[in-house]
C-alpha cells in the first residue's frame, strides 16, 4: 500500500487531532477528486506497518485519531494499519467514496465518512451533500459539526 501524502490534521474529524494518510491507487476517479494525483497505485511512498508504528511513536501522547482517505480497496493491508493504530490506543477514521464501510473493517474504525464526492452536491459542509459522516460506535451522523 502506498500514500500520497501524510498531514496532521483538525478538521476532518471533529474533535480529533488526526495523522491522515491518502492512499493511493483509488479506483473511483470520481470526478472533480481533490487528489486525483494520487489514482495510480504506484504514486507516493510505501505505506508499511514500521513507518507507521514509528509515526505513531514520534508523535504518541499529540495525536487522537489515526484518518485513513481511501485504502478500502487494499483491506487486508489497511486492516493491519487500524489494527496497529487501535493497539496504540487511538481512534480511526476511514474516508470511503463507497456509500458502505465494507464490514471486515467496521470493528476497527471509529469514525467513516461515506459517498463518492459529487461536486454539484458539496463536502461535509454542505446541507444537500450526498456524503455522511458516522460515529461507528453510535451510528450517529455527525455532518452537522462541519456546517459552519
Amino acid at each position: 500500500m502506498n500514500y500520497f501524502s501524510e498531514q496532521i490534521v483538525w478538521q476532518e474529524v471533529p474533535g480529533e487531532v488526526s495523522l491522515a494518510f491518502t492512499i493511493s491507487g483509488c479506483p473511483l476517479a470520481c470526478p472533480g477528486c481533490h487528489s486525483a494525483a494520487s489514482w495510480p497505485a504506484t504514486a507516493g511512498q510505501l505505506l508499511t506497518p514500521e513507518y507507521l508504528s514509528s509515526r505513531l511513536q514520534q508523535y504518541q501522547g499529540l495525536l487522537t485519531c489515526v484518518l485513513f482517505m481511501g485504502g478500502e480497496w487494499l483491506m487486508d493491508e489497511l486492516l493491519l494499519l487500524l489494527q496497529l493504530a487501535r493497539a496504540a490506543g487511538l481512534k480511526t477514521c476511514l474516508y470511503t467514496g463507497l456509500e458502505e464501510v465494507p464490514e471486515s473493517l467496521k470493528p476497527w474504525l471509529t469514525y467513516a465518512k461515506t459517498g463518492p464526492w459529487r461536486r454539484e452536491l458539496g463536502g461535509l459542509e454542505a446541507p444537500g451533500t450526498n456524503q455522511v459522516f458516522t460515529d461507528l460506535r453510535t451510528g450517529a451522523c455527525l455532518n452537522h459539526q462541519f456546517h459552519q
